[in-house]
């Protein structure tokens, strides 16, 4: 298989999801030998660390370089306390995370969601979805929360989304050179 070299700009679709309505159910139950934690002032380092972890395989490179660009910014985003880091353990290390923000008043942006490639696939990706909705409902004044993805993200991402109650409200074209080599399978025709 002959891969797409890294340099190579892409185009691709970021699609943009938002539910209106608070969900029926609660936080669910995690497995056993997995807890979820949340990350309470965690340093730009571990931030960055998870953040790769989770989204090397999908181009996340952003906040890498606001890290260069303006790294007083992303220290602010990562210690706001309307912000909440979540992090979900298995093994003594992350499975997965999420990143809640309540930035907007009434409305919660689903920042960051992804699990490691380790544990894709294993189930847990569900779950730890519903558990980010119903801490993010749990808010009395919620109105509205959002997510967006793109087709350098997982193959299922968007269908997962969907799945648990977001509706697509927009889309968008956007370009990006590829940061690492990259399965033409897996990006967009």
């Amino acid at each position: 298989m002959t891969l797409i070299p890294a340099g190579t700009e892409v185009s691709f679709i970021t699609t943009y999801l938002e539910m209106r309505t608070r969900p029926d159910f609660d936080v669910p139950a995690l497995p056993d030998d997995t807890r979820l934690e949340q990350a309470l002032r965690p340093p730009v380092w571990f931030f960055l660390a998870v953040y790769d972890a989770v989204g090397r395989d999908y181009e996340w490179r952003d906040r890498f370089q606001q890290e260069i660009d303006d790294p007083d910014a992303l220290r602010a985003f990562v210690e706001s306390p309307d912000v909440e880091m979540w992090v979900a353990y298995r093994h003594g290390w992350p499975q997965g995370f999420f990143i809640l923000d309540w930035t907007e008043p009434g409305e919660c942006d689903l920042a960051y969601f992804g699990m490691v490639p380790e544990d894709v696939g294993h189930g847990l990706g569900g779950t730890l979805l519903k558990a980010a909705i119903a801490r993010a409902w749990a808010r009395e004044d919620m109105k509205m929360m959002s997510v967006n993805t793109c087709e350098l993200d997982h193959p299922r991402a968007l269908a997962l989304y969907q799945k648990h109650g977001f509706v697509p409200v927009d889309t968008e074209t956007r370009t990006r050179v590829l940061h690492r080599d990259r399965d033409p399978s897996r990006l967009p025709a």
